[in-house]
């Protein structure tokens, strides 16, 4: 796919060291499972262009560190991300209890209308599950966030989760997402999109200013 596209996305991966954020980015983005995955050190990165209701959307995905001593760094990365993938281990209830404290930072620091999706990763580990399906998604219900299960190992899941999560995103543009805000987490990639969409926009001021 070449590497023009209508908008760019800077995307977030959070939650608990050891719950495959990682493993979940390269299933993702290389469709193959990351075998010799360690701990993230910082942050990393990766890139990929995904089609979203006939709209091509580069997403820029920031994967933190879930470890505590990372902590101070990964939050800078927060600010201006438009979506994030909250990831909890479903054999983990650890990584699900934090969740609260990587929801409160992802919405004090990133955009002020991030766009969440939950993650239960390690669904092809169902044997061993701590967590349910229904309190998981109780949780998310309670706190305005999308759902899904996924398997880093089997690929289930794992592009739904950023297509849905970018989907959202897209349907929000033009009604509370603005791409030429400052801090949005959007940019325009076509330049003929933004001169379209513009006019509009000059066109809602003025309308505003004049009370017509």
């Amino acid at each position: 796919m070449s590497e023009t596209y209508d908008f760019l996305f800077k995307f977030l991966v959070i939650g608990n060291a050891g719950t495959g954020k990682s493993c979940l980015l390269h299933q993702f983005i290389e469709k193959k499972f990351k075998d010799d995955s360690n701990h993230t050190i910082g942050v990393e990165f990766g890139s990929k262009i995904i089609n979203v209701v006939n709209k091509f959307v580069k997403l820029q995905i920031w994967d933190t560190a879930g470890q505590e001593r990372f902590r101070s760094v990964t939050r800078s990365y927060y600010r201006g991300a438009a979506g994030a993938l909250l990831v909890y281990d479903i054999t983990s209830r650890e990584t699900y209890n934090a969740l609260t404290n990587w929801l409160t930072d992802a919405r004090m620091l990133a955009s002020q209308n991030i766009v969440i999706i939950l993650c239960g990763n390690k669904k092809d580990l169902d044997a061993d599950r701590e967590v349910t399906f229904l309190e998981a998604s109780r949780f998310a219900q309670e706190n305005e966030l999308m759902f899904l299960e996924t398997s880093a190992l089997t690929g289930e899941n794992v592009e739904e989760a950023f297509v849905q999560c970018a989907r959202k995103i897209l349907n929000k543009i033009d009604s509370e997402l603005d791409p030429e805000r400052m801090g949005s987490g959007i940019q325009y990639g076509d330049a003929t999109l933004r001169q379209l969409r513009s006019p509009r926009r000059a066109q809602a001021q003025s309308a505003q200013e004049c009370g017509c």
